[in-house]
């Protein structure tokens, strides 16, 4: 599987440089989301921009990214789907369940907002 890694101060865009996202490639996708976490890194931005088509076993990958860094306190976003894989999302109900933006910089708004929010939470305890 091809795909960029750009680590920023507080968060990772991963960047899958496929144009398909299915069965052959969803375990890797789930091992390299897991590694990322496994850095240290707790907010993680999918950058879906070259992926034109999933699967069930693609969405699957998602799912266990969005729930690791929702476990870890983080925040999981997907940003610039496309078309196929957005409709896909929708019939499956989990546009319900993902963090979904339209760019890389409402993403790393919706970030900085988490952060925020995170500090607060703590601050209050």
């Amino acid at each position: 599987m091809k795909y960029t890694v750009d680590k920023k101060e507080q968060y990772v865009v991963f960047t899958p440089m496929e144009e398909k996202l299915d069965s052959g490639l969803s375990p890797v996708l789930k091992s390299e989301l897991l590694t990322v976490q496994a850095e240290g890194y707790n907010n993680l931005v999918l950058d879906m921009s070259q992926v034109k088509y999933a699967d069930s076993s693609g969405l699957s990958a998602l799912l266990v990214g969005n729930r690791e860094f929702n476990r870890a306190g983080g925040i999981f976003i997907i940003a610039s789907p496309q078309d196929h894989v957005m409709k896909l999302i929708k019939i499956s109900m989990l546009d319900k369940v993902f963090n979904i933006v339209d760019s890389l910089e409402a993403a790393a708004e919706a970030i900085f907002i988490h952060e925020i929010e995170g500090r607060e939470e703590e601050e209050e305890d």
